[in-house]
């Protein structure tokens, strides 16, 4: 069974990986469903990258997430 601290953390993670998902959709122009379909079905930047590095991307601004997955999305050829 998770502990509460466990549960909080979770909820951050999914809430922030909702955040990325929905403003690399709008920096792209695509739907939310594309957009979690190249980061986590195309790729495993979702799990692999964002998840893993919450604790200092979260620390940024938007501008800065998005523009850091983006690269992230370009070295793996997922966007050009």
């Amino acid at each position: 069974m998770l502990s509460q601290t466990d549960k909080t953390q979770d909820r951050m993670h999914l809430e922030f990986a909702v955040f990325c998902i929905e403003n690399i959709a709008i920096r792209l122009g695509v739907g939310a469903d594309t957009a979690y379909d190249l980061l986590a079905v195309k790729s495993d930047i979702l799990q692999a990258y964002i998840v893993p590095n919450f604790e200092a991307l979260h620390t940024q601004g938007r501008e800065y997430i998005v523009d850091d997955i983006l690269d992230v999305m370009k070295e793996k050829g997922i966007w050009p």
